[in-house]
């Protein structure tokens, strides 16, 4: 059963009922991207478990997504091949869920859809779990970049004056006036002309914390001022919330949207890189 179906893609989004009818297909993989502790105290019958840091970053830096090569073989472990249905879901905001989505779709494979409510939603409407892990057979998963859907630093500093370009901020807004630093970034602010959605507006506020209706979901762009019309460059501080954002816009069918992966963890660690404080706490800073 799908919930929402003025959604112009729900093929993105799996439902509860549906994810059980095809637990046991064998092209089908579900993936639980929270922490493994959680995982193997509990999960969804059949799904996997994510044996890496759920924002799939590359080993050094750790602020660019994962190469291709060490993606390709994290996907082969899990079982996935290059005809997999992927199913992704976790026990935080869906952003871990929507990342794994984002990285898969960024190499390629778009055959992937997000549980809607994820983890919260299953456990609250009682359905079954389990802490039996499933040890899949190896997959076949071939990386194919598709740099469209990802957004660069040059390329951004490039694109911050366009008029026909938005960016778009969904870190909460305090984060976003340069009241609060918490992720400890060399400096604080947001990128000048950013608009700002906090990533929480696209949910329900109840048990289930599925992604609102269509139209409300388009009501609360259109207030934040984004244009369909317009390239949307989506960022938060590590890309992780980033994919949210990116994952409701093809929801809805926007077509020019993209991510910036580095977000504010390179932008506000640099020193070339322009940000605006809107009510800067003592030794903030303001570089317009």
């Amino acid at each position: 059963m799908r919930i929402h179906q003025d959604y112009t893609h729900p093929e993105l989004l799996a439902e509860p009922d549906w994810l059980w009818e095809h637990r046991d297909d064998p092209k089908v993989r579900v993936i639980d991207c929270a922490s493994l502790d959680r995982y193997q105290r509990a999960h969804i019958p059949g799904a996997i478990g994510l044996p890496v840091h759920a924002w799939i970053k590359e080993t050094e830096g750790g602020v660019h997504v994962m190469g291709p090569e060490a993606f390709a073989d994290l996907m082969s472990r899990l079982g996935v091949s290059d005809d997999t249905t992927v199913i992704t879901y976790d026990d935080f905001n869906t952003s871990f869920a929507t990342r794994l989505w984002w990285v898969l779709n960024y190499y390629g494979h778009t055959d992937a859809k997000v549980l809607n409510g994820g983890w919260h939603r299953w456990v609250s409407e009682g359905r079954p779990v389990t802490f039996r892990e499933t040890v899949p057979e190896s997959g076949q998963f071939t990386p194919r970049p598709n740099e469209s859907i990802i957004c660069r630093l040059d390329e951004l500093m490039s694109k911050v004056s366009d008029p026909g370009v938005q960016i778009l901020n969904v870190l909460p807004g305090a984060f976003y006036r340069g009241i609060e630093n918490p992720f400890g970034n060399k400096r604080v602010g947001h990128i000048p002309g950013s608009l700002n959605l906090p990533i929480e507006q696209f949910f329900t506020s109840d048990d289930r914390q599925v992604f609102k209706p269509a139209a409300e979901l388009q009501a609360i762009l259109t207030e934040a001022g984004l244009s369909a019309e317009n390239e949307i460059i989506v960022h938060c501080q590590a890309g992780i919330r980033t994919t949210v954002g990116f994952f409701v816009l093809l929801l809805l069918g926007w077509e020019r949207m993209r991510g910036y992966d580095a977000a504010m963890a390179e932008w506000a660690n640099r020193d070339d890189t322009a940000l605006v404080v809107e009510y800067a706490r003592p030794g903030g800073q303001c570089d317009g």
